[in-house]
């Protein structure tokens, strides 16, 4: 027999302002705990010092987390210029040093060399596995490591403002796997001033924003009240980015046995991966073609 899981059945998505100095895996044990979910994971890891939207899934919307972690993300972070750290932001020990302070101008101008497929190298002080072991373990022994260079897509970066001679404020949009303070190390670099981040901020990912996120205080007063719920979104919305099909009883229930269900097509095209959905409620996830879904992910949800 079965061992019953703990916790109630819980799915959907709940997306947290993350504050300073709490880890990610932090935030997300702490909102598990304060709804007694049975499941919870996340979609995109933030470093501590960094704050901003921490989406988490629940339950059945853990099955749309790729779909949100592939998204487009925003941020907003502030680089100190004239100085190198070996963390490449200011948790670490200033390596390097410079008099040299580019304008706005110069700034702006260096800016496009960073957007578009770009490759970059991860900071030394990263999750990055190196021979099996962590990058950032190996840093901490002292260990400087050749990381090789990883593509990122960068569909914009902009100068915000500068505040001061020492200081830039700009946005970035990017897909997966971006790493800020390796933007902010290059930048430096390229500019002849070094640089390294001193403030972060993940403003929005994929569909979720930072500013309809609840608060870390407010999960942490309203834990195990029942209220809660009312900050959760349904599992849908971390299928944004796909196209809904909606199917009937018979094609809804050959997809929930992992079945090809017959679907109602619009302007889908044959081989595009979208979700079915019927009387409102999310079946499977899957491949399209002609009429029919192909699911690779079944919910188990009420009707």
């Amino acid at each position: 027999m079965a061992r019953r899981k703990k916790g109630r059945p819980v799915s959907g998505w709940l997306i947290v302002d993350k504050p300073l100095g709490v880890t990610s895996s932090a935030v997300v044990n702490k909102a598990k705990w304060a709804f007694d979910a049975q499941k919870a994971g996340h979609a995109g890891t933030l470093d501590p010092d960094a704050t901003g939207v921490l989406a988490i899934a629940f339950g059945e919307a853990t099955k749309t987390v790729p779909y949100v972690t592939d998204a487009l993300k925003a941020y907003r972070f502030t680089v100190r210029l004239g100085q190198a750290t070996n963390t490449d932001d200011a948790e670490g020990q200033v390596i390097a040093t410079s008099d040299a302070r580019p304008g706005a101008d110069e700034l702006r101008a260096a800016l496009p060399a960073f957007v578009g497929d770009i490759m970059q190298v991860p900071p030394q002080f990263s999750a990055v596995k190196v021979d099996g072991e962590r990058a950032y373990k190996r840093a901490r022994d002292g260990e400087e490591m050749e990381l090789a260079a990883r593509p990122l897509f960068v569909e914009s970066l902009e100068l915000v403002e500068m505040p001061d001679a020492d200081h830039a404020v700009l946005e970035m949009i990017c897909g997966k796997g971006g790493y800020v303070r390796s933007v902010a190390r290059d930048l430096g670099q390229a500019l002849g001033c070094y640089g390294h981040v001193v403030q972060l901020r993940r403003v929005w990912a994929g569909p979720f924003e930072a500013k309809d996120g609840i608060s870390f205080e407010t999960l942490d007063r309203m834990a195990k009240d029942r209220a809660l719920d009312a900050y959760l979104l349904p599992l849908e919305e971390g299928l944004a980015e796909l196209p809904e099909l909606p199917c009937t009883a018979e094609g809804a229930a050959r997809l929930r046995n992992g079945n090809p269900g017959m679907v109602m097509a619009s302007d889908v095209e044959y081989g595009e991966e979208a979700w079915a959905s019927y009387n409102g409620v999310p079946v499977a996830i899957g491949v399209y073609k002609a009429g029919e879904l192909h699911p690779n992910r079944v919910f188990v949800l009420p009707e």
